[in-house]
């Protein structure tokens, strides 16, 4: 990138309430953006009709608030932009990079093997729809070859994305475009440089890296951070009914995510209001201090390895 600016963005899905594990991963993308004395924008990635709520975007733009953690700009919304996705999907199928594809979830989990990102897709219909089947959705068509990228937490990574991907779906059966699709292009109209999220979505940075090259957009800079788990290990999430942040402790909150992401607070700042520990926090912040455990169970994949790239 020849821009030296730093745009950073939360995306959350409003599908419930911010929890301890979307402030950590919220908390480590304002802090990185500050103290560069760059930008962080907020985008509501309610893609998905049928499991986004207006109710649960309002709340999590009210916590994010009374946690002290504003944004610039205009807040971007997904709904707002599904012509913005139908073009790019109609940019990659002029070029050859997309196809129809008239698999059924089941018939793709019965011939397909599980990888990384879930079920690698066998390629039924890579090279044409089977006689007699009409298209379900459009599926992106993975290069060969080896794809490489670094993540500054995590340092070199590298995987055979045909091989351990597959080619992926960016038009869903119910006429969605996916999430892989939408957040490329969105990522693209803030001009975002630096993507800090939780390190269960590094395997999505493989297929966003390849359908950004595909569109000739620009490829942001990945910092991916431990993700905060429950008491039997799993990861804090609204699928597993993960308390919502209380606000009313809100400088308690934010500390705590701070100590998470190897930044406690010194002890005059115990019971400081979030304004005074952010504050603090920027002036302090380094992502090397951050603990390299966290990864996500999908890196443990056999066809996934770290090289020096």
């Amino acid at each position: 990138m020849t821009d030296t600016r730093y745009i950073g963005r939360f995306a959350p899905s409003p599908t419930g309430p911010l929890h301890r594990g979307s402030l950590i991963a919220a908390l480590a993308s304002w802090l990185d953006a500050r103290a560069a004395g760059g930008e962080w924008r907020l985008r509501i990635d309610d893609v998905d009709r049928g499991r986004a709520r207006v109710s649960a975007a309002r709340d999590i733009r009210a916590a994010l608030e009374a946690l002290g953690l504003e944004w610039d700009g205009p807040v971007q919304v997904q709904d707002a932009r599904r012509d913005h996705y139908q073009a790019a999907l109609e940019r990659l199928q002029t070029s050859g990079d997309a196809y129809p594809c008239a698999c059924t979830r089941r018939e793709v989990a019965a011939g397909g093997e599980a990888g990384p990102a879930g079920i690698i897709y066998p390629g039924t219909c890579r090279d044409g729809l089977p006689a007699g089947r009409e298209a379900r959705s459009w599926r992106f068509r993975v290069p060969d070859g080896l794809l490489g990228f670094e993540d500054r937490r995590l340092g070199p990574q590298s995987l055979v994305p045909a091989a351990v991907i597959g080619d992926f779906v960016i038009r869903r059966g119910d006429g969605l475009h996916a999430y892989h699709l939408a957040m490329v292009v969105d990522d693209a109209a803030l001009g975002v440089t630096d993507v800090v999220r939780g390190a269960d979505l590094l395997p999505a940075t493989p297929p966003q890296m390849l359908l950004r090259s595909a569109l000739s957009l620009p490829q942001p800079r990945h910092l991916h951070v431990p993700v905060a788990t429950d008491p039997q290990g799993r990861k804090l999430s609204k699928t597993n009914a993960a308390p919502p942040v209380d606000t009313r402790r809100a400088g308690a909150a934010v500390a705590d995510a701070l100590a998470f992401l190897g930044h406690p607070p010194p002890a005059d700042l115990a019971d400081a209001p979030p304004a005074m520990l952010l504050e603090w926090a920027i002036g302090h912040w380094q992502s090397g201090a951050i603990a390299r455990d966290g990864l996500a169970s999908g890196l443990q994949h056999p066809q996934y390895r770290v090289h020096k790239i």
